[in-house]
């Protein structure tokens, strides 16, 4: 009876050499902190694909990233996947890095909308042009507003441009700052807005579709995965970036969002 109990240890241990590395570390699921809309969507796509690879996941959905990267910090969850990359450093600095960002998702391009334009060459002089009011969103706006050369930021402005960095405006344009909530409402009175993704959701606008300018998918504000700093050499780790970052889900990309959720990858 010993004798058998040790063959079977014997066996059991030869079968956890043969199989692959993050089959062995995997032997319970991963938790993933999501946001409803597109991440939610693309994160099913890729529990599919890593589970055919030897990792299970438990996907968790929270409206707006609720406590997600403190459900990670004290292990009620392995992984975040809502967030963009400056977003993240900004939190982490406040949090003393308790996260580590491993990976880029997608982006979610911010854009400039227009109810009176066709394109941004028919801007005038001294149009008006709609800007979040809150610190991070404009500068993500400016920044892109700076890319699509209509004004010109003071070179060292960088993440934390305001309106007090631009230093050329050739078309005298009006920055109009409002909350995000208020952009899409304002596109009648405005000539145009730079408004976020989910916000241009909620108004029933897509960026590919009904934009005139949008920002590039290799942005700093890419979406990001992030874990523990001690997880971040993980078998399950690598498993789940080669997960998200395969043919599958780059198709799937393409043929749901088009240019509306973008890949940097």
């Amino acid at each position: 009876m010993k004798r058998r109990a040790v063959m079977q240890c014997a066996g059991a241990a030869a079968v956890a050499q043969w199989l692959p590395a993050s089959a062995r570390a995997d032997a319970r699921a991963v938790s993933i902190g999501v946001t409803p809309g597109p991440h939610a969507e693309i994160i099913e796509v890729v529990r599919r694909i890593a589970e055919r690879r030897g990792l299970t996941m438990r996907v968790e959905v929270r409206d707006a990233g609720r406590g997600i990267n403190a459900d990670v910090a004290s292990g009620g969850l392995d992984i975040a996947c809502f967030q963009d990359a400056v977003d993240f450093a900004a939190e982490m600095q406040r949090r003393h890095g308790t996260l580590v960002n491993v990976a880029p998702t997608v982006t979610r391009p911010i854009a400039i909308y227009s109810r009176r334009l066709a394109a941004l060459r028919d801007l005038k002089v001294g149009a008006t042009i709609g800007l979040p009011r809150e610190a991070a969103a404009a500068a993500r706006a400016l920044i892109l507003l700076h890319n699509h050369g209509l004004l010109t930021l003071r070179d060292g402005a960088g993440l934390q441009a305001t309106p007090k960095d631009v230093v050329t405006n050739r078309r005298r344009l009006q920055l109009v700052g409002l909350a995000s909530e208020r952009l899409a409402g304002a596109l009648d009175r405005l000539d145009c807005a730079v408004i976020d993704s989910p916000h241009a959701a909620r108004a029933g606008l897509l960026p590919a579709r009904d934009s005139i300018g949008m920002e590039d998918a290799r942005t700093p504000y890419t979406d990001i995965l992030a874990v523990r700093h001690a997880d971040r050499g993980q078998a399950w780790v690598a498993t789940l970036i080669e997960s998200y970052h395969s043919e599958e889900v780059k198709h799937f990309l393409l043929e749901r969002f088009q240019e509306s959720v973008r890949r940097p990858w």
